[in-house]
């Protein structure tokens, strides 16, 4: 096999995934982080459907994520009184299988350790050469590798700098999202909408999880101080218990705000550079994220088994064999549903819950989605 030293950059969940196969095909695998460390916390991510739980078997994965799993946890939908309005499934929220963001990047780093990682970095430049990729880091010296993949996110510095600015490949869908730790609200999860306007304490995502609707805003996304600001601004004469939960985001060290986006690229390999997961197909609160970022690894280092390394062919069919299962993600837009923007849209929102044939035929729609039978059994060493 050829092209065997790889750099990954994002080591959440895409990258170390990737790293995992890449490793047991005897390549040698670079990750570089941005973060100092591996990341905790963050909101709940899900696996759906036979294809997603099939590559965490493979990867040896399966049972320990099953052993982390949240358990499903319905949430009450509210009025501003207080006066429940419909309930949520929590087989509706997580999936067939939930487990705290952290919790996966954890076991995946635990996985891959013998993978050389790079925390508190970022690469800066790609050269492109007839025989590698001459990387050039913030602070490392730079290195040439045969291939890179970008597995850092719907804000890829790897696909920025190889396929041109975010806002070529990035498109704003209308809403922002904020995860904030709280600590301890009390009482059972509740969600309440106003038009526009969602928020969620005690759920199965985030301690308080807040949607709202927005033209594109500017600022510096790792200013906490500013996160705070906008979303205060946002929440401004909302009622219920959110004068409340806003008095306590002053005092929150755990602030995450960012956009509901979506990525409209038109390819996600590019000479001997790929990308995988959110970089490549992402769609902010999509529901598929994490699931095709591992499913999108698996068929990518699978290709490049088959094809011996040759990454033109291999990156061809990664291409192609994942353009049919992140069709739905390139045209869904959780906001609306999240924030429905008039009281009709929250009550019709709200109805569909109480439906159980409705929620029924939603869950296997989202299954069906995420599935794709024709998936190949990948000559990759199978992990125990």
């Amino acid at each position: 096999m050829k092209n065997t030293t790889v750099l990954i950059s994002g080591a959440g969940i895409g990258g170390p995934a990737l790293a995992h196969w890449l490793h047991r095909l005897g390549c040698v695998v670079t990750v570089v982080e941005r973060a100092s460390a591996p990341r905790p916390g963050g909101q709940a991510v899900d696996f759906k459907g036979p294809t997603q739980r099939a590559v965490l078997a493979r990867m040896g994965l399966l049972d320990a994520v099953r052993s982390r799993q949240t358990g499903g946890v319905d949430q009450t939908v509210v009025d501003a009184s207080g006066r429940r309005l419909a309930v949520i499934p929590g087989a509706f929220t997580g999936g067939e299988i939930e487990i705290p963001r952290g919790d996966l990047a954890a076991l995946l780093h635990e996985r891959t350790a013998e993978c050389e990682y790079v925390f508190g970095d970022s690469v800066t430049s790609l050269t492109e050469t007839p025989h590698g990729v001459h990387v050039t880091f913030r602070h490392a010296a730079p290195r040439t590798f045969d291939l890179v993949v970008g597995a850092d996110g719907i804000h890829s510095t790897v696909r920025r700098l190889a396929f041109g600015p975010e806002r070529d490949h990035v498109r704003h869908l209308g809403y922002y999202y904020a995860l904030v730790d709280l600590g301890d609200v009390g009482g059972e999860p509740q969600l309440y909408n106003e038009p526009g306007r969602m928020v969620a304490v005690g759920g199965p995502k985030a301690p308080a999880f807040f949607v709202f609707a927005s033209a594109e805003l500017t600022y510096d996304r790792y200013d906490v101080a500013a996160q705070r600001d906008i979303l205060r601004a946002a929440y401004r004469g909302a009622g219920w218990r959110v004068p409340e939960l806003m008095a306590r985001v002053a005092d929150a060290e755990s602030v995450y705000l960012d956009s509901i986006s979506r990525v409209e690229t038109t390819t996600c390999v590019k000479g001997r550079v790929a990308l995988v997961g959110d970089a490549g197909y992402g769609n902010t609160l999509g529901g598929f994220g994490s699931g095709l970022a591992i499913v999108g690894a698996y068929v990518l280092a699978g290709e490049l088994s088959v094809a011996g390394g040759d990454h033109v062919v291999a990156f061809r069919r990664y291409e192609d064999r994942m353009r049919g299962l992140t069709k739905v993600v390139r045209k869904a837009n959780a906001g609306p549903f999240l924030a429905p923007p008039s009281a009709l849209r929250i009550r019709a929102r709200n109805a569909m819950f109480n439906s159980k044939p409705v929620l029924s035929a939603m869950l296997k729609m989202t299954d069906w989605f995420a599935t794709d039978p024709t998936l190949p059994d990948y000559p990759l060493p199978v992990s125990v």
